[in-house]
């Protein structure tokens, strides 16, 4: 199969994958906003169509519009600060006939150019995509249960409680990034460029995420529970995507980077940098590096939680076959870990020149960097120079952290 074909293929993959998730909304809640602060569902339904005839359409090729309202209105997502809040009507929105249609005929019109379109903007389709997927899935997580077709509800029985131990990870060197492709097909968002080496002196840090039993200790203190927990009389109750289930205590907590970061002081330690959670991840005791933290492996399903196989968490403890060479549990999988460093361009850093503002506009000291991935993370956005970012009081995110000692 050529890498054209192998693109091909898995921009219909992806396309499926939304589709999957745009199905389970009730067809009277496609104008609802789950999310205060984001679009209403509506937006999301026009938007991935939109960005790849933008893209690849309109843009690469330079083919003719054929409605380009529609590509103008669902051109680009928001990004307010929480609290921030829309104003928009439901009316102000076209009818979702009018929406699907759209969609339909620019599926047919981009399957007919696939074979013309540059192979970049291919990889950026796909990714996009798989990106707003999780996006969407957190989206419906936050959908009251009659707004949506619910999954079967997550069943857990707590285990022995995780030995919460710290590694001792040596001083070494970490690689940030990765290098400017050179033929090889090889992809990375703009962020994610240039490769430089980054020396970090030793320091120990948690096996595992936090979970949610740490964390619980944290409230009963006086701290805020997290955005995902409820109370009902004196239990507290996990809100998983297909309806409340007792609070899982050997989950990994999901919460804002201020609440971790307050945790992570409250308990007398620190949240990791870029840096560190790579020389956890990726480094190894001899000095070499890996490609994932259980070593060159693909990923699959016995290293980690993603790649949208379950929708809600597993146990800190689940997956030992995905380890790092220094013994660091669920790294890549099970929630995104929040890190103290504020998303910053690398050294050499270029925009994209067909989407100049992927990255740049949010190198403003108000965003803060996420690595691993959580449950609804495509596997191919697992290469270890992969970066995210959200505001640091941001809720909605499958996001955890994990600290450190310095």
């Amino acid at each position: 199969m050529t890498p054209r074909t192998h693109l091909v293929r898995a921009l219909r993959e992806a396309r499926a994958r939304t589709d999957e998730l745009f199905a389970m909304v009730r067809p009277d809640a496609l104008y609802d906003r789950p999310i205060p602060e984001r679009h209403r569902i509506i937006f999301y339904l026009g938007h991935l169509e939109a960005f790849d005839w933008n893209q690849i359409g309109g843009g690469a090729l330079g083919l003719r519009p054929f409605h380009a309202s529609f590509d103008k209105l669902f051109a680009f997502g928001i990004d307010p600060p929480v609290g921030q809040l829309p104003d928009d009507k439901a009316s102000d929105w076209p009818a979702v006939e009018e929406v699907v249609t759209y969609n339909q005929q620019v599926r047919l019109s981009l399957n007919a150019v696939l074979d013309r379109a540059p192979e970049p903007m291919l990889h950026v389709a796909v990714e996009h995509r798989l990106m707003h997927a999780e996006t969407f899935a957190y989206i419906l997580h936050n959908a009251p249960p009659d707004r949506k077709a619910l999954p079967p509800t997550a069943h857990h029985v707590d285990g022995p409680e995780p030995v919460h131990s710290m590694i001792e990870v040596p001083a070494g060197a970490a690689t940030l990034g990765r290098p400017r492709p050179n033929g090889d097909g090889a992809f990375g968002w703009d962020n994610e460029f240039d490769a430089h080496a980054v020396r970090v002196p030793s320091f120990a840090i948690g096996k595992h995420k936090v979970t949610n039993g740490q964390y619980l200790e944290f409230v009963q203190d006086g701290a805020e529970p997290p955005p995902f927990w409820t109370k009902r009389g004196d239990q507290w109750y996990w809100r998983a995507m297909g309806g409340d289930i007792p609070l899982p205590l050997d989950w990994p907590v999901y919460v804002t980077w201020m609440r971790a970061l307050r945790y992570a002081q409250w308990a007398g330690k620190a949240l990791p940098t870029e840096a560190q959670f790579h020389r956890a991840a990726y480094g190894t005791p001899d000095g070499g590096e890996r490609a994932h933290p259980w070593g060159e492996e693909p990923p699959d399903e016995r290293r980690g939680n993603f790649d949208f196989r379950r929708w809600d968490p597993l146990p800190v403890t689940a997956t030992p076959s995905g380890d790092s060479a220094f013994g660091v549990s669920q790294l890549v999988g099970n929630g995104w870990e929040w890190t103290a460093t504020a998303f910053h361009p690398f050294p050499g850093f270029q925009p994209f020149s067909f989407y100049p503002g992927y990255s740049a506009p949010f190198f403003d000291g108000a965003h803060y960097l996420l690595k691993g991935a959580s449950p609804q993370t495509a596997a191919r956005l697992l290469r270890r120079s992969f970066r995210n970012w959200y505001r640091p009081n941001y809720p909605y995110v499958y996001a955890g952290f994990r600290v450190v000692e310095n």
